[in-house]
């Protein structure tokens, strides 16, 4: 089980992504980890996966995966492959993969057989709502037209977040709430849990930064403070 607060990395796929840089940004992310006593989650591409799960003791999560045991599956990504690479868990449904609710909740069936974590992204506190009720490790919360656009959630609709936290929880006590969209600064960070989530979800800030052990380390710390708070 995830512990809190989380700063969950998604790297999507920019050049930062791969190789050499990528491995940068996970060891950053697990400094950080033990630094502030904090959950790092980072989430790579599919073919960095083995590598950085070999490389670092934070979480490694992969940017989606199918429910499937090993067969006959062309150009799928099974389930049970990510637990024979060690890895912990799978983001599911971002805004740039969506799926339909039934694929979701195949997906968090297959990822609970197998002992593997779920991190589910939802648009709107109602979707929020519904995929809590499938009872995955954690959902975050993503208005996608603030994705990528530096403009936080919590700075532009703080109402999202506090309605979600609402709804989510008269339906699950126990999920993760998380933050994304737009997150860009510590401070975006410290709104989101005073809020009521309990961290966020990255891409952008971290992955297309100068600096982006500095980025996550000014999160993470950022994080610990709020949420101690």
């Amino acid at each position: 089980m995830l512990k809190t607060p989380v700063l969950a990395i998604n790297f999507k796929v920019y050049n930062t992504s791969f190789g050499q840089k990528a491995v940068d940004i996970a060891k950053a992310g697990e400094k950080a980890a033990k630094e502030y006593g904090i959950e790092v989650i980072v989430i790579p591409p599919a073919t960095e996966l083995r590598r950085i799960a070999s490389e670092v003791s934070i979480p490694v999560f992969a940017q989606h995966a199918d429910p499937y045991d090993f067969g006959a599956y062309t150009g799928w990504l099974p389930i049970a492959a990510l637990k024979e690479m060690n890895i912990k868990g799978v983001l599911v449904n971002h805004s740039e993969h969506r799926l339909r609710l039934d694929e979701i909740v195949a997906i968090v069936e297959a990822a609970k057989k197998h002992g593997l974590e779920t991190l589910v992204c939802a648009d709107t506190p109602i979707a929020a709502a519904a995929v809590a009720a499938i009872k995955p490790t954690a959902l975050a919360v993503e208005p996608p037209e603030l994705i990528g656009t530096g403009i936080a959630v919590s700075k532009a609709k703080p109402e999202i977040i506090t309605n979600t936290v609402q709804k989510v929880r008269e339906v699950n006590k126990d999920v993760i709430i998380l933050t994304g969209a737009g997150i860009s600064t510590a401070e975006d960070v410290e709104a989101a849990i005073r809020l009521g989530t309990a961290g966020v979800l990255v891409a952008s800030a971290i992955m297309k930064a100068q600096n982006p052990e500095k980025v996550i380390n000014d999160m993470a710390m950022a994080a610990a403070k709020a949420y101690r708070k």
